[in-house]
């Protein structure tokens, strides 16, 4: 049996252009990135905001930032479209976001943690998804500030997901549920 499936060209794909995206609607999701190690791992997640349109990024304690050549192979030129902001001290980004009247919300496998599958964000409200270090994960400071930890449930031998995936997973999860 053969399909009638044709690959789209990127010049029929219709993206917005870095001017149009600074202005569409966004996900009402920052996604903070809490001492990430690898650059590969934060162009990525930078690649993946911009293809779920979230409000911003936010970089913090030993996350690289742009511009540099290892988070441009994997950002792939996310890092243009992209609102971004450097913070030393992640509990800061926490307090910021806070301010702006974002929910705060630790990605990470934890006591009392509610799967994300169970979880239903409400349309009024904003979100700080907040994903940890690749070994250690969320900073304990983090999440004693918290304000709900989400777990994406796992039925295999490994401890956890990558980051970019884990990221991947939930963007998509609060796209679905949310829409734009």
């Amino acid at each position: 049996m053969s399909s009638n499936f044709t690959k789209l060209k990127l010049d029929e794909l219709n993206r917005a252009s870095i001017t149009e995206f600074k202005t569409q609607d966004k996900l009402p999701v920052a996604v903070v990135l809490d001492n990430v190690r690898s650059m590969h791992n934060i162009g990525s997640i930078f690649r993946t905001a911009d293809g779920f349109a979230v409000e911003q990024l936010c970089l913090c304690g030993i996350t690289a930032q742009p511009p540099h050549r290892e988070i441009e192979k994997t950002a792939l030129g996310a890092t243009q479209s992209i609102v971004w902001t450097y913070y030393a001290d992640v509990i800061q980004a926490v307090n910021q976001l806070r301010a702006e009247g974002y929910h705060i919300i630790a990605i990470e496998q934890a006591e009392n943690s509610t799967m994300l599958n169970q979880f239903i964000p409400d349309k009024n409200e904003k979100y700080a998804l907040v994903f940890g270090n690749e070994v250690n994960g969320v900073s304990d400071e983090v999440m004693k500030a918290a304000d709900t930890c989400i777990e994406i449930p796992q039925f295999g031998t490994k401890h956890s997901f990558n980051i970019v995936v884990s990221a991947g997973i939930v963007l998509w999860d609060f796209f679905a549920k949310l829409g734009l």
